[in-house]
Parts: structure tokens; C-alpha cells; sequence
């Protein structure tokens, strides 16, 4: 019964659908509330909840993979944390115990320029109540959500050199991935074609066009992510 509800697939996702949007309302609620309430705890329990949510992410990733395992065996071609949010999801516990900056200037912007798109064009298929609906909402929209309660409330912010950083990593990341994806076949960061479900990249040309397009417009990008605390820097 469990399996049937939730690990058969379903096929019942439709982008920009009732599923979509009531899942991208109840999150954006959820992540104000979850802000609004913490300014009022002391440090250390603001600091626990970034433990816990972190860790609760990371966890959510590992459960997915192994759900998926028992399901139809190992697959290294889809199975291995290798998609950036999975990935950031997994190492986010590192960045809340050891609190180094530099772990915040890369995922910031990693997070608010990738993952932000995955929650407008989500590569899903399976909707409610199938575990991949609820494992990619909570993992996609709880990066956003963890991101900003590192900014507003534990108080990190990015600086200019802070671009700079997520640039170089992703360029490191994307370099590791295209050597993973040569040795097993694979499409881990989406580095040999673009996701099947429909993305931004569509709108990029064809592989492999539409990576040159993503290095060319990423600094730009970037940029304008960090031109809002820019401008509270001079404020300030």
C-alpha cells in the first residue's frame, strides 16, 4: 500500500498546475514565517534551527536516493548526489557547523541563480502524493528558504569578491561533472543535454550552445543577484 501511494510513479506533475502553485505558495509562506519568527529567538537557537534545517535537507536527499535504490536498484547515471541542489543539500550541514563564510558567498548565489529556476520550470513529473513531489519541493524551495534565514537572521552577507567565489567553484564543479558524466554516461549538472521536463535552458540553443550562453550571462547574472545588498552596503 505504502508503495503504491508513494513510490509508484503517477505522472501527475503539470508545470505552472494547481500542484505547482499551491506547493510554491505554501513554501513561500512558510519561509516568511519561518524568518518572522526567528528574529525574536536568541542565538543559539537560531543557530540550532540552521542545524536542523540543514540537516533535515541533507537527510531528505539521502532517504530520495535510497527510496529510489530499493525501488529499481542503483543506477550511477541518475543516483549519485551530483545535481547542484542535491548536492548543496548534502553539504549545507558543513556550512551550519563550521559557519565559514566563504561556504555562504558560494551557495548564495548558486542557490538564488540555479535554484530559484528549478522552482519556476521544476524537472518533475511524479506529483502528490508521490515521495520525488515531496522530496523536490522541500529540497528546491528549503535551499531558497535556508538561504535567506542565513542572510537575514544569521546575518551573512555576500561582498563584490563574494561573485568572484561562486564563479571560480562552479567553474570547478562544472569541470568535475563533465569528467563524472565522460566516465559513466551520465548528465549530472545537466552538462551533455538540458533536463528533460523543460527549464530556462531551452531558451539558450542546443548543446552545446546553451552551456557557452550559461557562462557568458553568469557573471551578469550574479551581479544583479548582488546589486540589492550592494546597494543596503552603501545604505548602511
Amino acid at each position: 500500500m505504502v508503495d503504491s501511494i508513494f513510490l509508484k510513479d503517477n505522472q501527475d506533475f503539470i508545470v505552472f498546475g494547481n500542484q505547482h502553485m499551491i506547493a510554491l505558495l505554501f513554501f513561500t509562506l512558510f519561509g516568511i514565517l519561518l524568518i518572522k519568527l526567528a528574529k525574536n529567538w536568541s542565538k543559539i537557537t537560531q543557530y540550532k534551527v540552521a542545524n536542523i534545517f540543514a540537516f533535515s535537507l541533507s537527510f531528505t536527499v539521502i532517504i530520495w536516493t535510497g527510496l529510489k535504490v530499493y525501488v529499481r536498484g542503483f543506477d550511477i547515471q541518475d543516483d549519485l548526489p551530483f545535481h547542484l541542489c542535491n548536492f548543496i543539500a548534502l553539504f549545507l550541514p558543513i556550512f551550519t557547523i563550521t559557519r565559514k563564510k566563504i561556504y555562504y558567498d558560494i551557495l548564495l548565489f548558486w542557490i538564488l541563480a540555479g535554484t530559484t529556476h528549478s522552482l519556476i520550470t521544476p524537472d518533475l513529473k511524479n506529483g502528490f502524493p508521490n515521495f520525488v513531489f515531496f522530496k523536490y519541493w522541500y529540497v528546491h524551495a528549503g535551499l531558497i528558504i535556508f538561504i535567506f534565514y542565513a542572510t537575514f537572521i544569521l546575518n551573512f552577507r555576500p561582498t563584490f569578491r563574494s561573485v568572484i567565489y561562486s564563479f571560480l567553484a562552479l567553474q570547478a564543479y562544472a569541470i568535475l561533472m563533465f569528467i563524472v558524466n565522460y566516465a559513466v554516461g551520465a548528465n549530472y549538472f545537466y552538462t551533455n543535454f538540458k533536463p528533460g521536463g523543460g527549464s530556462a535552458l531551452d531558451y539558450l540553443g542546443e548543446w552545446p550552445y546553451y552551456i557557452f550562453m550559461v557562462e557568458l550571462i553568469l557573471i551578469p547574472y550574479f551581479m544583479l543577484i548582488y546589486f540589492p545588498f550592494y546597494l543596503t552596503k552603501e545604505k548602511d
